[in-house]
């Protein structure tokens, strides 16, 4: 995280009590438009590369054989808050497939979903590996490892599934993988550069359905997160909102400790950016930011207000802060 410059910044009291830092880049068609901190930085991308991941899931004719429609293609790609529609869309997943939930290999955490949550605790129901945040891209790994006749433990790094993600991700990013770590789902994650993120990114915004092979399931997986705000995320969460407010027309995506994404057909456009410290306050402010500057959110839609930078008030009303945009950013 060298060479990070500041991003999003709190002030109190007239003070600057706390500074966001972190790099983003912004890919177009010929190559590097704009970028602050270091593009050569190396990352581990986390769920902002699912539809990388899910690469192989379209490619390989699974998804098509498996009769996968563009809602569960979206779920393949999601980051999902537990609620009852991404559970019982996983679990028919399951089903569908001749398999069940223990065959997941992401393991289970409590629903971030409120309703989800209190029913289980209601009911006296433990979670399951279904409210995973991350079981939407795993029914996608089981069903492309299904598809490929491999074995089970399809997240072991030498499982021909992520042979083959690991053979996407270079060639959509461009360069060699930077190693690897173990993701909270229990996955590799591939580090790359943020440029090459970046670089991903812009190759699925101007990917069409008329183009080879590839060209096709990346627009097919940015289409159906467009398309499917809902199950990349939930409600309340910034993905799908955001989604929403730019009425499909760009596919964004976080990833854990402050990763975004964004992929922006009409200007063929990618755009990659880290928060150094991980906070997804600053992350969320500095995505939007960049949608605004690029035109293709308006400032003024109060999904970009919530995340924007602005006045800080405490749980009396009172005044107590205001976060801002760092100088020299967006």
């Amino acid at each position: 995280m060298k060479n990070a410059v500041p991003m999003v910044e709190l002030w109190r009291g007239g003070q600057l009590e706390s500074c966001h830092a972190g790099h983003a880049v912004i890919w177009g068609e010929d190559g590097l438009l704009e970028s602050w901190g270091d593009p050569a930085t190396i990352i581990f991308p986390r769920s902002s590369c699912k539809m990388i991941q899910a690469l192989p899931l379209v490619e390989s004719g699974a998804a098509d054989a498996a009769g996968l429609t563009d809602r569960h293609l979206a779920l393949s790609c999601a980051s999902h808050q537990g609620a009852a529609l991404h559970v019982g869309m996983t679990g028919d997943w399951l089903k569908g497939l001749g398999l069940a939930e223990a065959d997941l290999r992401c393991g289970s955490h409590e629903p971030y979903d409120r309703e989800e949550r209190n029913r289980l605790i209601q009911a006296d129901e433990a979670p399951c590996q279904l409210h995973n945040n991350c079981s939407g891209k795993h029914c996608g790994f089981l069903t492309a490892t299904q598809h490929m006749k491999a074995g089970p433990e399809y997240v072991e790094i030498d499982h021909p599934l992520q042979r083959a993600i690991r053979a996407a991700t270079e060639e959509v990013t461009g360069e060699a993988v930077a190693g690897h770590g173990i993701d909270g789902c229990s996955a590799p994650n591939f580090a790359m550069s943020l440029a090459g993120l970046a670089r991903a990114m812009q190759a699925f915004a101007v990917a069409r359905d008329t183009g080879d092979g590839r060209q096709r399931a990346m627009a097919r997986l940015r289409q159906a997160m467009a398309a499917h705000p809902e199950m990349v995320a939930g409600e309340g969460r910034a993905c799908t909102e955001l989604m929403r407010a730019m009425d499909g027309r760009v596919a964004i995506k976080t990833g854990a400790e402050a990763v975004f994404v964004a992929m922006i057909p009409e200007q063929n456009i990618g755009i990659a950016l880290k928060i150094a410290d991980g906070a997804t306050r600053a992350s969320e402010a500095a995505v939007v930011a960049l949608l605004v500057r690029l035109g293709v959110l308006e400032a003024d839609h109060p999904m970009a207000q919530r995340r924007l930078p602005g006045v800080q008030k405490n749980w009396r009303g009172l005044t107590t802060g205001e976060v801002r945009l760092a100088a020299g950013f967006a």
